[in-house]
């Protein structure tokens, strides 16, 4: 017995059906962009009967189209008007601010989400204000930083394409091997710490916010008063920023 068709058997006959259209669809990929009834029976592990109804079902809702010409299927039209829909909903702004929210609560300090642009510069597009008297804000959302400063802006260089950082490389001069070192050594850590490198006063701890592709969007970070926080504080605030990303990445569509 297969594990599409055994699993369902305990589910009202309804849910079965819906899990089984959702392992047709979830079938097709970039690279496997159109797949015949018998490749979709094998790759779901259900008899090639019930492939074929269930294909048949869905490309009567717009869900598959046949290509024509052809006995194979591909994804139908009607998924790109709730991909648009899902878009929307998933987008990073909107999805950050409760992982956002939830992490100022958990360290008592003002939370940034940072991008890095086409230029390359670094910005920082939302904040969560810490609640404290003595605070991190962000007074210059959206405007344009350089990419290689700050622990944001070096978690975004670091996992930017290779031609990206050689760009921002080249125009550092002596610097470049050092930031060069930084950026392997963020790789490594899977985060960043920026101790008053960019604004006098205030320390940080970032870390990557990755998409469905698996790629880098964005990076999350908490900043905080230098009086309030060292080296050792952001270390041991790095699993707690680590788990609102991962949260964040999830929305985002992310399965690591």
């Amino acid at each position: 017995m297969t594990a599409a068709e055994g699993d369902g058997g305990d589910k009202p006959s309804g849910v079965q059906s819906i899990d089984r259209a959702v392992a047709i669809l979830t079938a097709f990929s970039r690279a496997r962009p159109v797949v015949g009834i018998s490749e979709l029976a094998k790759h779901t592990g259900l008899s090639r009967g019930t492939t074929h109804r269930l294909v048949s079902a869905l490309a009567a809702h717009g869900m598959l189209a046949q290509v024509p010409g052809s006995a194979a299927y591909s994804l139908g039209p009607r998924l790109l008007g709730l991909s648009e829909a899902a878009r929307e909903q998933l987008s990073l702004d909107v999805q950050a601010r409760p992982v956002m929210a939830w992490l100022r609560d958990q360290t008592g300090e003002t939370v940034g989400l940072h991008i890095l642009d086409a230029v390359p510069s670094r910005r920082t597009i939302a904040q969560v204000e810490s609640l404290q008297a003595l605070r991190r804000t962000y007074t210059d959302l959206g405007a344009a930083k350089p990419p290689h400063q700050g622990a944001p802006g070096k978690v975004l260089l670091a996992h930017a394409p290779a031609d990206v950082i050689d760009g921002v490389l080249a125009g550092l001069g002596d610097a470049a091997a050092r930031l060069e070192g930084e950026l392997a050594r963020v790789r490594a850590d899977g985060y960043a710490i920026s101790l008053e490198e960019r604004v006098k006063g205030v320390v940080a701890v970032a870390v990557p916010v990755r998409d469905h592709n698996g790629s880098v969007a964005a990076a999350l970070s908490v900043s905080i008063p230098a009086v309030r926080a060292g080296r050792d504080d952001l270390v041991a605030l790095t699993p707690t920023v680590r788990k609102a990303a991962a949260t964040l990445s999830a929305r985002l569509g992310h399965e690591g």
